[in-house]
């Protein structure tokens, strides 16, 4: 590139034309820190001792814990905050190319990565774990790093989403490997090389960026073409798109599932309030029991994929076994907030048809509640408008739903943020659910707390800011004698502006 950066880097940590090398000195800035994985990329960065600063256009969840342990960050994005020290600059998938920052970079010279190219560039020099697939990705990602933990592998890792057992979202390990969240929005992940890889799960999602199905599959065959010769890929067997992806895989291919021809196999499932005991035999030999404390038969899917990572890796089966039971999730899967005056309130990320149908299925299963109530924030107009008839089918296991406006991430159209909720709420009705739409959410707080009862389950559902509603019920149902809930990670929200208000560490 002919830059400083690349003047002073050796050959540690190539990855899309940029080269990482002396991180003591790197001096790096996140545009979009605010994301659950740039998040995790902007501490791993300061763990391998770059200086690192980050913006983002709002506060955000977990801010005043990456604020107190050492980077500095800026709320709203203009020019000046890329300092005349900056050498790299990272921008979250969702910044344009108008942003300012990033036009400050680019003017300058300054290499710019996107978060994808930047996990790319660091797994170059590390023997790459990616975890992929349309559902079941952090918790897979989570999963496999804790049990490479437990048997002294010491791994590095990004999830997608933050872990309170894994210390965050990141962690830098002694070990060789690094696990990764690979996601397949805008093709992301074929930004990786690794060495070892599983596919969960291949479903249509992200027609924002893909055409269809066909492309969504090939996206994923291309995923597995890039695994090491050396490795390996561990595929859903159950999952006939997940099969044909990894066909042309140039490495191994081991498959995982319920059926006893897979490679590796769930045996003599057992059932305690939603929450599985199984045998995992691989290739017709028993390998460990395993028990788990989240719920949910899909998640011993993902229990086998994580376990057949850890095998190969050389995790021994007996430390990966005793792993599993203490394996605690991730944040806003199946997350439990509180309970008070006789009522459970979760919080959960599903987003995807098939994520919401499984996700209550086993929040049913694991609480058994009298009644089932969903409050649904859809993600993405377009999103809700493909899946529309998914959608409306996927709650039936919920006695009331609630739909608020959809969550227009990338998209500003409020007119089909209203429409496209009031129009599911009007599919969840046809199918003979029971539905209503409540555009704000302070009004879905006010139907809940006069109407819920006790032996209610309440889950806030959604990728957007749904959770507030949940936080908001367990401030409410606190009063009079109090309740039990689960506090959420330290943050700090401060002003906006026209230009970044910084926020850094007293």
């Amino acid at each position: 590139m002919g830059t400083v950066v690349e003047a002073r880097m050796s050959q540690r940590c190539r990855g899309e034309g940029v080269v990482f090398a002396d991180t003591n000195r790197l001096r790096v800035h996140l545009i979009g820190i605010g994301g659950s994985g740039m998040m995790g990329a902007a501490a791993l960065l300061r763990d391998m001792g770059s200086r690192v600063s980050g913006s983002d256009l709002a506060g955000f969840d977990g801010l005043g814990v990456l604020v107190q342990s050492g980077v500095r960050v800026s709320i709203g994005h203009c020019q000046s905050q890329v300092d005349a020290d900056v050498e790299l600059v990272v921008a979250s998938a969702a910044v344009p190319e108008s942003n300012p920052e990033l036009s400050a970079a680019r003017s300058r010279g300054i290499p710019v990565l996107k978060y994808a190219e930047l996990l790319g560039a660091l797994m170059a020099v590390r023997e790459g774990v990616a975890i992929a697939g349309t559902h079941g990705k952090s918790t897979t990602t989570a999963m496999t790093t804790h049990l490479f933990r437990e048997a002294g592998l010491s791994p590095s890792f990004v999830i997608g989403a933050r872990s309170a057992q894994l210390g965050g979202s990141s962690g830098l390990g002694e070990g060789p490997h690094f696990i990764v969240e690979s996601c397949e929005f805008n093709r992301s992940f074929l930004h990786f090389r690794p060495r070892l890889a599983t596919v969960l799960n291949v479903e249509s999602d992200h027609l924002d960026c893909y055409r269809d199905l066909d492309e969504i599959v090939t996206a994923f065959t291309e995923f597995c073409g890039h695994v090491d010769p050396r490795g390996l890929v561990v595929v859903n067997g159950d999952d006939p798109l997940a099969v044909r992806a990894a066909a042309k895989s140039r490495c191994e291919v081991q498959t995982f599932g319920f059926s006893e021809s897979a490679d590796w196999s769930a045996r003599e499932l057992k059932i305690d309030r939603g929450r599985f005991l199984f045998d995992a035999w691989f290739r017709g030999s028993w390998v460990l029991s395993g028990r788990l404390s989240i719920p949910g038969r899909h998640n011993v899917a993902n229990a086998l994929a994580a376990i057949a990572l850890a095998y190969r890796a050389g995790g021994d089966p007996a430390a990966v076994a005793a792993a599993l039971p203490t394996f605690a999730g991730v944040d806003r899967r199946l997350t439990w907030r509180g309970e008070g005056h006789g009522v459970t309130i979760l919080d959960d990320y599903a987003h995807h048809p098939t994520e919401i149908r499984v996700t209550i299925e086993a929040a049913r299963s694991r609480y058994q509640p009298k009644r089932t109530w969903i409050v649904f924030q859809p993600h993405q107009a377009s999103r809700t408008r493909h899946f529309m008839n998914e959608f409306a089918e996927s709650f039936g296991l919920a006695d009331e739903v609630i739909v608020p406006n959809v969550y227009c991430a990338r998209e500003n159209d409020e007119t089909a943020g209203r429409d496209g909720a009031e129009e599911l709420v009007a599919r969840i009705r046809g199918h003979g659910g029971r539905a209503r739409y409540l555009a704000t959410f302070a009004a879905v707080a006010d139907h809940l707390a006069a109407n819920l009862t006790e032996g209610d389950l309440v889950m806030t559902m959604g990728a957007g800011d749904i959770w507030k509603v949940a936080d908001e019920l367990v401030e409410r149902l606190c009063q009079p004698d109090g309740m039990r809930r689960t506090p959420r990670s330290e943050h700090v929200v401060p002003p906006g502006g026209a230009c970044p208000v910084s926020v850094s560490a007293a």
